[in-house]
């Protein structure tokens, strides 16, 4: 157990906000499968200043998702400000985090995300005044820098700590390499040594023993992961079970994966009209089969999903296939 501000964070393991993905299902099923923190996707600060109705809907917070992070962007301090005051006041988060990190050219256009890495004293500013604002705790993710003449993340965290923020998450990487290349852990131990509030260590976090051996190698207090979970909450488990009492717990089965795809879908459908659902389905589901057998013959099935019966029927067929082994079912 860690703690960000007041809030207790019950143990290390956090799941990444992620744009598209961590909405409101899908963050009860990460906690379900025992994250100590959950963040939503990233909201747009102009949006909820202008109460676009479906950014307000993005802020709903169910009751059995908490300890819970809402993510805010934006590159114009007096409008993060505003937005940040209205989900104190309208959501029931319990932290607020500000997005310094995303490399997406649509948010680097509006000078947010990442692009305020080049931008110190303006970080300082959009903190301290997002801090002075709001009752609750204020954290921000970043990245190592912009690109590797800008390597600036522990500048940047002492910045951000002295602003008043509770927490920092870093990911290991610039903008400039997205998602592609290694993780620099050492940028993340460097953070770690530079400043006393909590530091939360992202990026290249796949299996239970890399959960551990981030811990281990930089010191950070918590690790978050991000694409590791797609189609599999089960990591979630694994990581807290290896790095809490060292024991490394099975992979799911076929037919627990298929499951958990159905309920995840159904869990849509309570937030969103059910051909909204399916759109996000055909996200989701090829990552609940990856790694299966002839999973690539289901996959594109799954990508083609309309509604929610098609989806069922489509799995458990792949399902009657596994237990079988009959090729006739996949024509």
């Amino acid at each position: 157990m860690f703690k960000i501000g007041n809030v207790e964070i019950p143990n290390r393991i956090i799941m990444a906000p992620m744009a598209g993905i961590t909405n409101k299902a899908f963050r009860t099923i990460i906690k379900e499968f025992g994250a100590g923190l959950v963040y939503s996707e990233m909201v747009s600060d102009k949006a909820i200043c202008y109460q676009n109705k479906k950014t307000l809907e993005m802020l709903a917070v169910d009751e059995h998702e908490h300890p819970m992070s809402m993510q805010v962007f934006g590159g114009d301090r007096d409008s993060i400000v505003e937005a940040a005051r209205f989900i104190a006041t309208h959501s029931n988060c319990d932290i607020i985090d500000i997005n310094m990190g995303c490399p997406v050219h649509k948010v680097l256009k509006s000078e947010a995300g990442s692009k305020l890495l080049l931008y110190p004293d303006k970080i300082e500013d959009i903190v301290s005044h997002v801090v002075a604002a709001v009752d609750k705790p204020v954290t921000v993710k970043i990245r190592s820098g912009f690109d590797k003449e800008h390597i600036n993340a522990v500048e940047v965290a002492k910045r951000i700590e002295r602003a008043g923020a509770s927490a920092i998450a870093v990911h290991g990487r610039t903008r400039s390499q997205m998602y592609e290349g290694k993780a620099d852990w050492q940028i993340i131990a460097q953070v770690k040594q530079a400043v006393r509030i909590p530091v939360m260590g992202n990026g290249d976090v796949c299996t239970p023993q890399d959960a551990q051996r981030m811990l281990d190698e930089t010191g950070c207090d918590a690790v978050m992961v991000g694409r590791a979970a797609l189609g599999n909450p089960w990591v979630i488990k694994q990581m807290v079970a290896y790095v809490e009492e060292g024991i490394l717990l099975p992979d799911p089965t076929p037919g627990m994966r298929i499951n958990q795809c159905l309920d995840h879908a159904r869990r849509l459908m309570t937030m969103m009209p059910e051909h909204v659902a399916m759109s996000q389905m055909r996200g989701h589901a090829p990552w609940y089969m990856k790694g299966l057998k002839s999973s690539s013959y289901v996959k594109n099935q799954l990508a083609k999903v309309n509604t929610y019966e098609e989806l069922k029927t489509i799995l458990e067929t792949y399902a009657q296939y596994l237990r079988t082994g009959d090729r006739s079912l996949l024509k």
